[in-house]
């Protein structure tokens, strides 16, 4: 198809706002889905995004449109996730697109990832179309949220869209709008090939799949190509365009988006980012690529059986494939054994690889305490980047610790802003300004240590505000502060895996709050086991878990006491040796219990 019809656009959103089903009315509305495959969240394959009413994973997809002046144009729609911690997808979607429709609930307004995505799209110079969802509910402010809009895009009220995707109102003016406003493609047929991989996928049969945008070039089957980062040389066997399965083709031209077939057994290889050219034609130099990923939050993951640490090494290697913003390296635990450090871009990220493990590579794995990456400042001048705690060198050799900080941005009814301001302040925070969007939504903005919005914060956020606030954030620097490692000692034998970087105006309070968690969910031994929270050498806390005791003395009826004394201290005895042999099985909820401390 000619460049002139063809549009490649991405819908942007803050979470909940209605995007994916913006996105089944425009399928329907384009006949690209015939009602027996429709169902909600169409473009969601994954049960967990359906479970949860979240996009995960970018989603791409071609629709064809005939519009009002009678030509037929080619719609290509990749599909972004919502949620902060997914920022890199939208990323990688909106650097193959040169549209986005940005769409907002008549009922919430503008919030924090509205912004966020938004800024992301202008920064790659994105023509921008204003949709405002859910005009028919009770409680929708359109107007409003059309005066909040135009402010923030700088246009007239009258180029914003209203819409109601659930009832499919205003649909097919958000089409002629991207037919309208988004502008076709740039790129030349003659030019030597270059195609931008903005995602993979895994085929049992075929290996790595890229996903393509063509800048530059054709794309044909049976063409020899090379992945220009990589230097891997393979022949095409297929290529074709997205709808909900794959449609073969014998081509793909400049500005179209498809997927490749070339027998890329290496996963590494189909690195995402990276430049397809042609061997015989070969390109001169890459596409841009994308932002690097910055990890946020880590975390080691270990299989509950160690046998099974290649299955997990080989899922956590499929995995990025599909999941670029996942880092992972080698690791070893003393209480755990084999296992993996992971780089995440944020607790549900984290949350979300550990399901994709278990429900899609069936592995049983064992996941740390989250912390983020400190700086270490050595007395010998010596700097450290460190993401696991229990390797914090000894105090004495530490001239001090930075933490990461971030610039957080709260936006929130003002009826409650008291108490998220007093939230702010028990995490540290600093305050640093405020905005009033409209008579009753403020922007809050603090820089706050990232390991404070770890735990539960979001949770808390939506609590005192009744669910209307939401947050966003940018890693700004990192600073000085007065952290110490927080040790838990089974028995007296530390336990690295649960130990923790804390501020020690904190650590009392946080030691003691975990003990006692700590002691409902370690299951009751036939020895007595002892709990400990320790800074240094130093216990600051302690609670023992009771064993578990056989009446021993059941049996004897009547006679002298001194057999029933006999009987104990041998039971006694038994119970000393057991305590010195026994190995105390911790739960996969003990990790867990440090995220949910009230």
């Amino acid at each position: 198809m000619e460049m002139e019809h063809i549009r490649n656009f991405c819908i942007i959103a803050h979470i909940d706002h209605g995007k994916s089903t913006l996105a089944d009315r425009l399928l329907e509305t384009t006949g690209t889905v015939d009602s027996r495959q429709m169902r909600e969240q169409v473009l969601d394959s994954m049960d967990l995004e359906r479970e949860r009413g979240i996009t995960i994973k970018a989603h791409a997809i071609r629709m064809d449109y005939t519009a009002a002046d009678g030509c037929k144009y080619q719609l290509n729609l990749i599909d972004t996730p919502g949620h902060v911690d997914f920022n890199y997808e939208v990323s990688r979607s909106l650097a193959a697109c040169e549209g986005a429709v940005l769409v907002v609930d008549a009922s919430q307004g503008v919030q924090a990832q509205t912004l966020g995505n938004l800024l992301l799209a202008m920064e790659h110079d994105l023509a921008i179309i204003p949709v405002i969802n859910k005009i028919d509910l009770a409680a929708s402010r359109v107007e409003d949220t059309a005066a909040e809009l135009a402010d923030l895009l700088s246009i007239e009220r009258g180029e914003i869209l209203r819409v109601s995707a659930k009832f499919s109102r205003g649909i097919a003016q958000v089409l002629d709008a991207i037919v309208a406003r988004v502008p076709p493609p740039v790129g030349s047929e003659h030019a030597p090939l270059r195609a931008l991989i903005f995602d993979s996928t895994f085929d049992t049969y075929r290996g790595a799949v890229p996903l393509v945008r063509v800048k530059d070039g054709c794309l044909e089957k049976g063409m020899k190509i090379r992945l220009f980062a990589t230097g891997g040389v393979y022949e095409v066997l297929e290529v074709g365009m997205l709808r909900l399965r794959p449609v073969p083709l014998d081509r793909l031209g400049p500005g179209e988006v498809g997927y490749l077939a070339a027998s890329i057994k290496k996963l590494r290889n189909a690195r995402v980012g990276d430049t397809v050219i042609d061997t015989a034609n070969p390109a001169a130099a890459p596409l841009p690529g994308y932002r690097e990923v910055k990890p946020m939050v880590f975390a080691a993951v270990f299989p509950v059986d160690n046998e099974e640490y290649e299955d997990l090494k080989e899922a956590l290697e499929r995995l990025q494939l599909n999941d670029a913003s996942l880092t992972y390296e080698p690791e070893t635990s003393q209480a755990l054994g084999f296992g993996f450090r992971c780089g995440f871009l944020g607790l549900l990220h984290m949350e979300i690889v550990q399901e994709r493990l278990s429900r899609e590579h069936d592995v049983r794995i064992l996941a740390t305490v989250p912390n983020v990456r400190y700086r270490i400042f050595l007395t010998s001048s010596q700097m450290l980047e460190l993401s696991n705690p229990a390797a914090l060198p000894d105090r004495s050799r530490i001239e001090r610790i930075e933490e990461p900080l971030v610039r957080l941005r709260i936006y929130v009814p003002s009826e409650y802003l008291g108490s998220i301001m007093e939230l702010c302040k028990e995490r540290r925070g600093s305050y640093r300004e405020m905005k009033y969007l409209d008579q009753h939504k403020l922007e809050l903005i603090y820089d706050m240590p990232l390991g404070e919005i770890l735990f539960d914060f979001y949770d808390r956020l939506k609590t005192l505000s009744r669910g209307y606030a939401s947050y966003d954030y940018d890693l700004l620097d990192y600073r000085a502060a007065d952290l110490v490692r927080l040790d838990i000692l089974i028995n007296g034998e530390p336990v690295d895996a649960l130990s923790a970087v804390i501020h020690r105006d904190k650590a009392r309070a946080w030691g003691k709050r975990l003990i006692e968690k700590l002691k409902e969910l370690i299951p009751r031994q036939l020895f007595e086991v002892v709990v400990q929270a320790a800074i240094g050498g130093q216990v600051i806390a302690r609670e023992v878990v009771r064993p578990l005791r056989k009446n021993v003395t059941a049996k004897c009826y009547g006679g002298d006491i001194t057999r029933k004394r006999k009987l104990l201290e041998r039971q006694r005895e038994g119970k000393r040796r057991m305590k010195q042999l026994g190995r105390v099985e911790i739960p996969q909820e003990a990790f867990l219990a440090v995220l949910k401390l009230d």
